[in-house]
């Protein structure tokens, strides 16, 4: 906008141009002209309706306009998380200044202490130079008096020094590579007609000679193609049938919980309301029942569980008569998540009389037969070929495997494991790298008088054994139950003696088995219809029951120090609490037919309340405890708290201390077992 002053001013002007254009030069009288007016009038400025008028106060005000170094676009106030100090911390600002372009030169101040350093290394030179200069010019100046004085030089600021002078240029190398020339040879010949006819047919015969070779070759090469097919395409189809197995057996899995939800729900979370109103009995519940269609007719041998899966458990099928024996026999692993079939299958070619599962590798599986062999599947493998077998007739036992256990491993790190037979050896098993070594740890012999033979000489009468159990804490004493009823406790350091001898019943010893919380008390049972419970060193029986039938297995429950259980031919179950009642059980269920099935085998679980008791048909029955018979002792109030196997040691105590009698005419002291209790 243009300010009125610079109207005036252009005013004025174009008067001053009018006038002096409107006098004829030489006589001063006006004179019109158009054209000079309409260019005068388009040079003017048009003043706009809404121009702001200002005062001559604020026409004559100064703005100033003022350059900052400050970057008015700069984010302030910024702030970062800083983890060692747990708060925020402020970020400094940015600096304002922008590097368009930074280049780094060669050239030093002579002020500079590296300038001064080369100065110093060239100083002799320098003064050389310098000497010679001085002289030439007193030379000049003496032959030239009459001449002008030489300028003085003047001095540089700067000393430049180039630096890429300073470095050493490496010399260039030559990389040469020498080589064989080519063999070389003259030759020299006359080609006739008949000369290159000989060559092409004996090149032509050539070729058709190796056209027949490949014509054989390829036969042989066929042959091996198909088979290499056919390894190729079942080892496909095996994979396929795993991986399909595997996934029909979750399937299966699936159907299965579902089918028996109830089930299930009851033998996690189902309580028997009615122990309330029952002060000393409890019950059994009926959960599953496992079988498998090709042992519907084989007696179960032997019951174990896993050591690392508590719901997977080993079943041995064969038979426990003599005069029925069949021709094959079968160990099957059932998982309670599938009821309806076993996980793994074993056939065997004579009947399974014992197994178990090692407690540090639970893929291994060992297995006693009754032709006296033993063998040992890897799960991992599979269950077609045992990984371990015995062999030969002085390989293995003479008669009936009746029980085998794992051993610890041995110095070396060795696996191995023990059996007993009937043939009246105990035998120490130990997994080689290709083959099972046999040791005769104990022979077992009647400690009685030597009977005479027909002809004049004197026989030892040797024992059967039929059941063995190793010591808890001590793994080099084991007890041996025999077919004539006594119960020998050996060691494996010696073979020639006995520690101990049980007179413990009248007819064979079927099973025994240690006391959880005490390792000084043990429990045995016999076809002689009884049960007893004894102490080590003791040699009569601290309780005595009868349970009206043949007994087949006893075990002393993992979760109380004073609960067992037995099972009978009878087809009955019976469930004792010492602590309790001393003179009978507190539970008395018929779990299968009096008539038709009897009961061989009991196995408690670990972690679970539930116990699997097997009968002559085949059949493994699962159970879950009322809480009646799974009881465990509380602490008393207002006490410092005491760990619960300290109480359940505590409670067998003071059980053991009502019914220890000592010997007539002997000072028996409290403690009198040869190994520590627990």
């Amino acid at each position: 906008m243009a300010s009125p002053a610079s109207f005036l001013s252009l005013e004025s002007d174009t008067s001053d141009l009018r006038g002096s254009s409107m006098q004829k030069p030489g006589k001063g009288e006006p004179v019109d002209n158009d054209e000079f007016e309409s260019w005068v009038r388009a040079k003017q400025l048009l003043k706009p309706d809404d121009q702001l008028d200002l005062t001559e106060a604020e026409l004559g005000e100064e703005i100033p306009k003022l350059l900052s170094t400050e970057n008015r676009h700069l984010p302030r106030n910024l702030v970062i998380y800083n983890f060692h100090e747990g708060a925020f911390v402020p970020v400094p600002p940015p600096e304002n200044t922008v590097t368009l372009l930074e280049f780094e030169g060669t050239s030093l101040h002579k002020d500079t202490p590296e300038a001064k350093e080369q100065i110093a290394r060239k100083g002799t030179d320098d003064e050389a130079e310098a000497d010679a200069e001085a002289q030439e010019q007193e030379e000049e100046v003496q032959a030239a008096p009459e001449e002008e004085a030489p300028k003085k030089k003047l001095t540089n600021q700067f000393n430049f020094c180039e630096r890429a002078a300073l470095t050493i240029a490496n010399p260039s190398r030559s990389v040469d590579t020498q080589t064989i020339p080519p063999p070389r040879s003259t030759y020299g010949s006359s080609v006739l007609q008949w000369v290159i006819y000989d060559s092409y047919s004996e090149d032509y015969a050539q070729q058709q000679r190796e056209k027949e070779r490949e014509k054989e070759k390829k036969p042989m090469l066929h042959k091996r193609d198909e088979k290499s097919r056919k390894d190729d395409k079942a080892k496909q189809t095996e994979e396929f049938n795993k991986r399909y197995l595997q996934a029909c057996q979750i399937i299966e899995r699936m159907v299965n919980q579902n089918i028996y939800d109830e089930i299930a729900q009851d033998y996690r979370y189902w309580e028997d309301p009615s122990d309330e109103f029952r002060e000393e009995e409890g019950t059994l519940l009926p959960l599953w029942k496992f079988s498998y269609e090709k042992t519907k007719k084989m007696c179960v041998t032997d019951l174990c569980f896993n050591t690392l899966y508590y719901d997977l458990f080993a079943v041995c099928f064969g038979t426990l008569d003599f005069m029925k024996q069949g021709n094959e026999g079968a160990v099957c692993l059932f998982t309670i998540k599938n009821p309806s079939f076993p996980d793994y299958r074993i056939t065997t070619e004579s009947g399974a009389m014992c197994c178990d599962i090692h407690p540090k590798y639970p893929y291994l599986i060992a297995i006693g037969l009754y032709d006296g062999n033993v063998i040992v599947y890897n799960l991992q493998v599979g269950t077609k070929e045992p990984v371990y077998m015995s062999h030969g007739v002085n390989g293995k036992h003479s008669e009936c495997v009746w029980e085998l256990k794992w051993g610890p491993d041995m110095q070396d790190g060795e696996i191995n494991f023990f059996t007993v037979s009937g043939d009246g050896r105990v035998f120490n098993w130990v997994l080689m790298q290709n083959k099972l070594a046999i040791t005769t740890i104990i022979s077992l012999f009647l400690d009685i008088d030597q009977v005479g033979g027909p002809d004049g000489s004197s026989l030892k009468l040797k024992g059967c054994g039929m059941c063995m159990v190793f010591h808890p804490n001590n793994p080099e004493i084991f007890l041996v139950g025999t077919e004539e009823g006594y119960i020998f406790k050996c060691s494996t350091a010696y073979s020639s003696k006995y520690l101990m001898t049980y007179y413990a019943h009248y007819l064979s010893v079927h099973r025994m088995d240690y006391n959880k919380f005490n390792s000084n008390i043990f429990a045995s049972c016999s076809g002689d219809w009884r049960v007893k419970i004894w102490e080590d060193m003791r040699p009569e029986p601290l309780f005595i029951f009868d349970l009206g039938a043949s007994v087949g297995d006893v075990k002393w429950a993992p979760y109380s120090s004073t609960v067992f259980a037995a099972v009978t031919t009878e087809g009955k179950v019976f469930v004792f609490d010492l602590s309790v009642n001393k003179y009978k059980a507190i539970c008395v269920q018929a779990v299968v037919s009096k008539r038709k099935n009897k009961l061989s085998r009991i196995a408690f679980n670990h972690k679970l309340p539930f116990i699997i008791v097997g009968d002559d048909k085949g059949t493994t029955i699962t159970l879950k405890l009322s809480p009646n018979l799974r009881i465990k002792t509380k602490a008393p109030k207002k006490t410092v708290p005491v760990d619960p196997h300290a109480l359940e040691v505590q409670k067998l105590d003071r059980l053991l201390s009502l019914v220890r009698e000592l010997p007539e005419g002997e000072l028996v002291k409290e403690t009198v077992s040869t190994v520590a209790s627990n």
